[in-house]
C-alpha cells in the first residue's frame, strides 16, 4: 500500500491511499496518518480521484519524534579521514544516532537558510514505526515498521562544529527535513528484505546526476538494529521516524568513492564529495548549496517506475 498526505492547509494534511501506478487516490476514514497510526488501522474509502503528486505535503508533517542514525559507516569513516582523525572501533558495532527536528516539510517546499550556514542535502531512507516497546530486540523491532519513505535531511554544515564542540548535539544545524510524497508499506515495497531497502537512490543536483548509491549496500546497521538502539531505554510511540543517515557506498576497490561523471556511484550529500576531495587532493572544491540550486531525490523499481514519488526542492533566496 502507498499513502500520501495532501497539503490541504491543515497541520497534518489529508491522508489518501494511492494506486501503485500513482494515477488514482482514495481518501481514508482516518483523516490523517497520525490518526491512523494511533488507531492502528487504515481504511480507504471507495471513491477514487486522480492523484496529483504536486498536491502532496510531508507524509507525516508532525512526527512523534525524529531519530536519525548513521547506518552507512563509510560516510562516518570519510568524515574522520578528511579530518585526519582515527575511527573509533565502536563506531562499527554501536550505531550513532541523534534526535532531530520532528517537523517535516513537503517534497516540493523550498530549502531556506543563509548560504553562509553551509546548506547541504542528505538523501536518506527512513521508516515510520508503530508503538515500539522498550527493550525490543532488533528482530522484534523490524516488525514494528509501518511505512518506508525517503527524506532529504537538510544540514547546515557551517553551524555543526560549534554545536558539537559544546558536547551536546545538533539543534540549529538541523532544520526541518523534507519527505518524499509517498510512503510505502514494507509488504508492497520492491527491494525490501525486512530490515533494509535494496535499490538505487537517485540524486540530481541542478539537473545533473550527483548520486546513484545503492541503499542496500554498505549499510552497517539495518533498520531493525537502529530501532532497537533507539528503544533500549525508552518506548517509541507510534509515528516515530527513524532515518538511515546519508546513503554512502565505497568503490569496488575500497577507495573513497568517485563522482557519477567518472563512473562511480557518486554521493548522497555535498559534504561527502567535499570529504573525498579533501582526502584525494588536500582541499574541498565543491560548494554547498546557494540560492537557485535545485535538488531532486527519487527511487525506481526494476521497471523504471517511481516508488516514492520525487523530492524536488529549490534553494530560496535568503532575505
Amino acid at each position: 500500500m502507498k499513502i500520501a498526505s495532501l497539503d490541504d492547509g491543515s497541520p497534518d494534511g489529508a491522508l489518501v491511499v494511492v494506486s501503485d501506478d500513482l494515477r488514482m487516490q482514495r481518501p481514508c476514514t482516518d483523516r490523517t496518518l497520525r490518526d491512523a497510526l494511533d488507531m492502528k488501522r487504515l481504511v480507504p474509502e471507495l471513491t477514487e480521484q486522480p492523484f496529483d503528486e504536486g498536491s502532496c505535503g510531508a507524509v507525516l508533517p508532525r512526527a512523534t519524534q525524529f531519530l536519525d542514525g548513521s547506518a552507512y559507516v563509510n560516510h562516518v569513516d570519510l568524515v574522520r579521514r578528511a579530518r585526519g582523525a582515527d575511527m573509533p572501533p565502536s563506531f562499527w558495532t554501536d550505531p550513532l544516532m541523534y534526535q532531530g527536528c520532528s517537523t517535516f516539510i513537503g517534497p516540493q517546499d523550498d530549502i531556506t537558510g543563509d548560504p553562509d550556514w553551509g546548506i547541504d542535502f542528505e538523501a536518506e531512507i527512513a521508516v515510520i514505526t508503530g508503538d515500539v516497546p522498550q527493550g525490543a530486540s532488533a528482530d522484534e523491532a523490524a516488525g514494528f515498521i509501518e511505512y518506508v519513505l525517503l527524506i532529504n535531511d537538510i544540514s547546515l554544515r557551517a553551524l555543526i562544529p560549534d554545536e558539537l564542540s559544546k558536547g551536546f548535539g545538533f539543534v540549529q544545524s538541523k532544520p526541518p527535513s523534507a519527505t518524499s510524497p509517498l510512503a510505502v508499506t514494507p509488504a508492497a515495497l520492491p527491494g525490501w528484505d525486512g530490515r533494509k531497502l535494496h535499490g538505487i537512490l537517485h540524486v540530481d543536483l541542478n539537473g545533473q546526476p550527483f548520486g546513484r548509491a545503492n541503499a542496500g549496500v554498505d549499510m552497517t546497521f539495518d533498520f531493525g538494529t537502529l530501532i532497537a538502539h533507539a528503544a533500549k531505554t525508552r518506548p517509541l510511540p507510534a509515528g516515530t521516524i527513524i532515518g538511515s543517515g546519508t546513503i554512502s557506498n565505497r568503490d569496488a576497490d575500497e577507495g573513497p568513492g568517485q563522482p557519477v561523471a567518472r563512473g562511480g556511484r557518486g554521493y548522497s550529500c555535498i559534504a561527502e564529495q567535499r570529504m573525498v576531495e579533501t582526502i584525494l587532493t588536500g582541499q574541498a572544491h565543491t560548494p554547498f548549496l546557494r540560492p537557485g540550486d535545485t535538488v531532486k531525490i527519487w527511487m525506481q523499481d526494476d521497471a523504471g517506475r517511481s516508488i516514492f514519488g520525487t523530492i524536488n526542492q529549490k534553494v530560496a533566496p535568503w532575505p
